[in-house]
């Protein structure tokens, strides 16, 4: 285990009686990296992550945050890392601002002295600030998401593990936490993001693991991860039956036709090639593009399914 990454784990399983539902995985986070954690419904990326924080104990294998073992050095690191997992739990009749104070005073590392103007920070962070005094009861799912997620920014964090943290969210509440997410990275944190919406986590991460049936199965940079994927030519003409001939003749895989497209696979055919082919066969060629693959091409390449999933 090195202090160069935020999270690490080696071997890290959970089994629950005969079932296996986390097997062996070895996550890799670098420090500072803004990390997607992507997998369909019951693919272990949940109980993953309460593995880590020490919530659920592994039958098998070892990690570490922040460079440090856990759960032997729990008490040390935990109170720098800030977490909302499964959606957040408040008590409804408190108002915003109550149930903040309750979780910092609960907190023996922060001074007391300075509990409202923490509690403040926090709210006004997530753009609950002109709500602080409404009861929790009253709160939207939005609202309520947004209160977790300023409850785990109540201290300094060098690490956030938020699970689905735009859950509930209008499209503005969507947009403002995945800016505040790429502001935590910014100010140099760590942040795990465990989400099914593969556009937000397209834009903010920097890298990604995607968990199936228990087993990590592809994690790294986005770039690197996208490169795997290959890229699909699309051909506008008055002629796709022909074009179609052409793109099967170079040697690009899964050709598509309709009534005025072709399209097809590249591979490792350079893509320079494609519109002289079709030029020297006498095809007309009205535009010409290249499709790089997108996360969720990489996702059901991965996966083998769509990506319609709560996780």
């Amino acid at each position: 285990m090195t202090g160069a990454l935020a999270v690490e784990s080696a071997g890290l399983t959970k089994r629950f009686g005969d079932q296996t539902v986390v097997a062996g995985i070895d996550l890799v986070v670098p420090r500072g990296s803004v990390y997607g954690f992507l997998g369909p419904n019951g693919s272990g990326k949940t109980t993953t992550i309460r593995m880590l924080l020490g919530l659920v104990r592994p039958t098998a294998g070892e990690h570490s945050l922040l460079g440090e073992a856990m759960p032997s050095s729990a008490a040390s690191v935990l109170p720098r890392v800030g977490a909302l997992v499964e959606g957040p739990a408040f008590h409804p009749y408190l108002s915003g601002r109550a149930n903040l104070r309750r979780l910092d005073d609960a907190d023996a590392s922060t001074d007391p002295r300075d509990r409202a103007h923490r509690v403040d920070e926090a709210l006004d962070r997530v753009g609950l600030l002109a709500a602080a005094d409404k009861r929790y009861r009253a709160y939207s799912l939005g609202m309520g998401q947004r209160l977790g997620i300023a409850a785990a920014l109540l201290s300094p964090r060098d690490l956030l593990v938020l699970d689905e943290p735009t859950n509930g969210l209008d499209p503005q509440g969507t947009r403002e936490v995945r800016h505040l997410v790429s502001d935590l990275a910014d100010e140099g944190r760590t942040v795990l993001v465990s989400s099914h919406l593969l556009a937000e986590v397209e834009q903010i991460c920097t890298h990604i693991g995607v968990m199936n049936e228990g087993a990590l199965v592809a994690q790294g940079p986005v770039a690197e991860l996208r490169a795997t994927t290959t890229s699909r030519a699309v051909v506008q003409t008055d002629r796709p039956a022909d074009a179609a001939r052409v793109l099967h003749e170079l040697g690009l895989d899964d050709v598509k036709v309709d009534h005025a497209h072709a399209s097809g696979l590249i591979g490792e055919t350079p893509r320079t090639s494609v519109v002289p082919a079709l030029v020297r066969a006498e095809v007309p060629v009205l535009g010409y593009a290249v499709e790089e693959p997108s996360l969720e091409d990489l996702f059901v390449s991965l996966t083998g399914e769509g990506f319609d999933v709560s996780g």
